[in-house]
């Protein structure tokens, strides 16, 4: 069986008829997912919780493989896996317990480039090479009006990191070097931004890349919820508004996937749980030029999405409130879980991650 064929049979697989679980069902092995398809077999894929060992909020994570994984979150946490969850190693970075991880990079098993967020000095790069048996502090922000979300990279060399606006423009850091060291690339390729506007950290997915040179920055707050698009790396962007509502701090454009330059996914909504979130997905098949508003949306907010590894069709989001499936390319959702993720991540040997509040993480088992 081809590896796309492979990653359409796991999406017509997860499209049966699904039970509902809570977002505190956490006692149990599974979570979600778990009745798919009514299989007494257990066969069918579902969300399997693991036992991160803590409580802290896993906004950031980063999947490498069916068995390896890196976790991010408050605290200064950085957890991974080697064995596909069983066990997990707190191999944060020492001294870091005052900031808050919310996006991880791993390039496999030992290299791994993790973002702190905040004002000022609390923006920071740390880098390791050894697994998180040492880090190494390679940036720390000393611009007071500078916030930075997101991170990403291109290669294991090429990167970005991004910054909320300032002096009206956001700002991008870039790296040549694997995160060993950076700079703030020039800002005139930027268009300004709106008043309010900003990137959300709330899954490490604000700011995506796919191909050696194409770059997503996704952002809320203002007026319209727009998707930035840069074809040079970060050095010149082009601006996109999209249909997911914003006019609100707490409104906008909160994630972004896509599967190539040109098949694109964003997801977001309201993030306050007493607000509705109509039109919280919309779909681009230029690269971000234009944004379609999806069909069968989610039914309410969702912080993370990822296509699944080796179709061209389907993809999971996840929300507080949620996990949703398309196989039609973001046109239709179907909620088949209400377990709280904040983050997913799948990788090619056709394994999905997600992770999110009180130490939840989960893998999706067959």
């Amino acid at each position: 069986m081809t590896a796309g064929v492979c990653g359409l049979a796991l999406a017509a697989t997860l499209t049966a008829p699904a039970q509902a679980h809570g977002p505190d069902q956490g006692s149990g092995r599974t979570a979600g997912l778990g009745s798919v398809g009514g299989s007494s077999g257990g066969k069918a894929p579902h969300w399997e919780l693991k036992d991160s060992g803590t409580d802290v909020r896993f906004r950031g994570l980063s999947a490498v493989s069916r068995n390896t994984a890196w976790l991010a979150g408050s605290k200064g946490t950085v957890l991974r896996t080697a064995d596909g969850g069983k066990n997990w190693r707190n191999v944060s970075p020492p001294g870091a317990a005052e900031l808050e991880f919310r996006d991880i990079e791993a390039f496999d098993s030992r290299r791994a480039v993790v973002l702190a967020i905040g004002e000022g000095e609390a923006s920071r790069v740390f880098r390791t090479e050894d697994g998180g048996a040492t880090w190494t502090e390679s940036f720390r922000n000393t611009d007071a009006k500078a916030f930075y979300d997101c991170i990403t990279f291109f290669d294991s060399r090429h990167g970005l990191a991004m910054s909320d606006p300032v002096d009206g423009k956001f700002r991008i850091l870039s790296t040549r070097d694997g995160g060993r060291s950076w700079k703030v690339l020039p800002s005139a390729g930027m268009p300004a931004a709106q008043t309010g506007e900003a990137g959300f950290a709330a899954s490490g997915q604000c700011l995506v890349s796919s191909g050696p040179r194409d770059v997503w920055l996704a952002t809320g707050g203002a007026p319209r919820g727009r998707v930035l698009h840069s074809s040079d790396r970060g050095l010149t962007w082009t601006a996109t508004d999209t249909p997911i509502p914003a006019g609100d701090p707490a409104r906008g454009v909160f994630a972004v996937a896509f599967r190539d330059r040109t098949h694109g996914i964003a997801v977001g909504g309201d993030y306050r749980a007493d607000q509705a979130s109509p039109q919280a997905a919309a779909t681009s098949r230029d690269g971000g030029r234009t944004w379609t508003t999806a069909g069968t949306p989610p039914p309410a907010y969702r912080s993370g999405v990822t296509w699944l590894p080796h179709s061209r069709t389907s993809a999971l989001a996840v929300g507080p409130t949620g996990t949703d499936l398309t196989t039609d390319g973001g046109r239709t959702w179907r909620t088949l879980d209400t377990g709280s993720y904040d983050t997913v991540d799948c990788t090619p040997d056709r394994a999905c991650w997600a992770s999110g509040e009180k130490g939840r993480v989960a893998r999706l088992e067959r």
